[in-house]
């Protein structure tokens, strides 16, 4: 046996018989089907489709009351026909016997009689409403035949819902009998038997305790738990939001405050007794060069620094006035930081960072060595670290700086190999929008020098000087070769860029370490640049932004013009003299 059960929920009072259209279909009890209007009123309908809205259901009487919120009940029960249904209307003592009623439409007014009933809200200005009964032949005479038209008739109503009176309709059912359940205070239900016969039966079925009056349900308790539990985690949501955004308006505010004092930063000033006494009196030298000796060093913080002391007998203060005043406003991640001077009486150092891997210098010749090689991967780190250097020089200071001195020698490493540009000795500061900068004498190192240094047949000094300076550097990294091993000796050798050329254009294979063809790619992409950035003319030389870009990109670059143009044919094992710059140059003029 099956049984079809609903249980009333006292929030919404629907029990069986009556059944709605989102509850299971096993709930269903023919003709008692309820909806939801899109302003959540319940609607029941009637045969034939005769919708009214439930106001009421009194499961212990079994009458159900409906209303019209038009109040035209004789315009909604159109069609009724209660024939099939198990709802019947229910009549009080005053209405008369239950009959059918005419509705005629007439355009002239008659007179008014107590069996000719006026319907006020199907009326209007022009016209006029009445409803005779069906077999009261005498109200029928009383109109005026040739102007009235019949509309409809509406069967067996209450007299009230015909002429308006009624606001209510009350609606009774037999079947199911569930008055005996209510009365226990029970759910109703039907019992189906299995049985060819289809018949049933109503029982009456015990409430379950929750479902008393006054106590939730099941579905209420879970919903209430979490409806708190989503309430609880919204404020704790919205609690994290604000505290979130005031952390971050603190940190911003702290990250603000550091920006603003790293920016008013300066390099501090040490006496020549600190010096000695952060050097341990020079015990550990790392190296020495024309303009002074570096030695190792730690600050009482047990900061490692590098601190160069400057020869007094090499120019008039100069390098000390550069690297001071232009490294004291640098800070990029690609750039040394100055941290300190010495200025004490005739006495000069500078205190830099200290980086343990020293320079690129000693890593250029091992390229071909597999035990000392870098690795072409991170080499090719070291030559966009560089890069970025350079632009910042060029562009991210209040005004430009020229280095005029990129070269390996110049390029220190960190304990990770993130290049850092060092020794700002020979730089020099323009503003961003001058086009040139006048100079009296070529600064630089031999090999390295651009061609507009020394002559302006070449064109103005500008920025593009460590353009080309950075190119001349690209080559050697490639092939693990010197620019700077030009003598006497050696001058009629093969001029190792154009070498580097002559192997790209003939696809020919650098005869350097390569393992697989992604190393070689590399290997390629820092050759294509170098020769770009050597260009003889500095018109043609890519800014270093490009050049970032062009060492970030893809791999398929474009070849430059050949900056070594000859008449002769160029051959990759050519010998061809390479750049003598001894000869006589038309010198630029200092303007400054």
């Amino acid at each position: 046996r099956s049984i079809t059960l609903w249980r009333q929920r006292p929030s919404h009072p629907i029990s069986f018989p009556a059944y709605h259209t989102r509850q299971p279909d096993h709930c269903s009890f023919p003709g008692f089907t309820l909806s939801c209007t899109d302003s959540n009123q319940t609607l029941l309908e009637l045969p034939i489709s005769v919708k009214l809205f439930v106001k009421k259901i009194n499961y212990k009487t079994q009458v159900i009351q409906l209303y019209d919120p038009n109040l035209c009940f004789p315009r909604e029960l159109r069609g009724l026909d209660l024939s099939s249904s198990p709802f019947q209307f229910l009549f009080h003592e005053q209405d008369y016997y239950p009959r059918g009623y005419g509705l005629f439409n007439c355009s002239q007014s008659t007179d008014q009689r107590n069996d000719i009933l006026r319907i006020s809200c199907l009326s209007g200005p022009t016209h006029q409403v009445y409803s005779l009964g069906l077999y009261d032949d005498q109200s029928l005479m009383e109109l005026p035949i040739s102007s009235c038209t019949k509309m409809y008739n509406i069967r067996n109503v209450p007299e009230g819902a015909v002429t308006g009176d009624a606001n209510v309709l009350h609606l009774k059912w037999s079947t199911p009998d569930c008055r005996h359940c209510e009365q226990r205070g029970e759910n109703c239900g039907i019992l189906k038997n299995n049985s060819s016969t289809d018949e049933s039966k109503t029982e009456c079925f015990p409430r379950q305790r929750n479902h008393a009056k006054g106590t939730p349900t099941k579905l209420e308790i879970v919903g209430a738990i979490l409806g708190s539990f989503l309430l609880v985690l919204l404020v704790f949501a919205i609690y994290r939001v604000y505290r979130y955004d005031k952390v971050e308006k603190e940190n911003q505010a702290k990250i603000e405050m550091f920006l603003e004092d790293y920016r008013n930063l300066k390099p501090s000033r040490y006496t020549y007794s600190d010096i000695r006494r952060n050097t341990n009196e020079f015990a550990d030298k790392l190296g020495q060069g024309a303009y002074g000796t570096v030695f190792k060093g730690k600050l009482s913080n047990e900061i490692y620094v590098a601190v160069k002391i400057l020869n007094t007998s090499k120019g008039k203060g100069e390098e000390f006035l550069n690297q001071v005043g232009t490294m004291g406003t640098i800070h990029h991640v690609n750039v040394v930081r100055l941290v300190g001077f010495c200025a004490d009486g005739f006495r000069r150092a500078l205190v830099y960072e200290f980086l343990s891997n020293n320079s690129l210098d000693k890593f250029i010749s091992s390229v071909d060595v597999k035990n000392q090689f870098l690795g072409w991967d991170k080499l090719q780190d070291i030559a966009i670290g560089i890069a970025k250097g350079i632009e910042y020089l060029h562009q991210g200071c209040d005004q430009r700086i020229l280095h005029f001195d990129i070269k390996p020698h110049n390029i220190l490493l960190d304990q990770n190999f993130n290049p850092k540009i060092s020794d700002f000795g020979l730089a020099k500061l323009c503003s961003k929008d001058q086009s040139a900068v006048s100079m009296t004498t070529a600064r630089g190192t031999m090999g390295y020098i651009a061609p507009e240094v020394f002559s302006r047949d070449f064109g103005n000094v500008t920025y593009k000087v460590d353009v080309y300076s950075f190119g001349m550097l690209l080559p050697e990294m490639v092939g693990g070769r010197k620019n700077t091993e030009v003598t006497k000796e050696n001058i009629s050798q093969v001029y190792f860029p154009e070498w580097i050329y002559n192997c790209l254009e003939q696809k020919e294979d650098f005869r350097v370490f390569v393992e697989d063809d992604g190393d070689a790619q590399i290997a390629k992409k820092l050759a294509i640049v170098g020769l770009w950035c050597i260009q003889w003319h500095p018109m043609k030389r890519p800014s270093m932004k490009v050049a970032v870009q062009m060492l970030e990109g893809g791999d398929n670059l474009i070849m430059p013009p050949n900056p070594f143009a000859t008449t002769a044919t160029t051959r990759t094992n050519a010998r061809i003299p390479a750049m003598d710059f001894r000869q006589e140059l038309q010198v630029i003029p200092e303007s400054e």
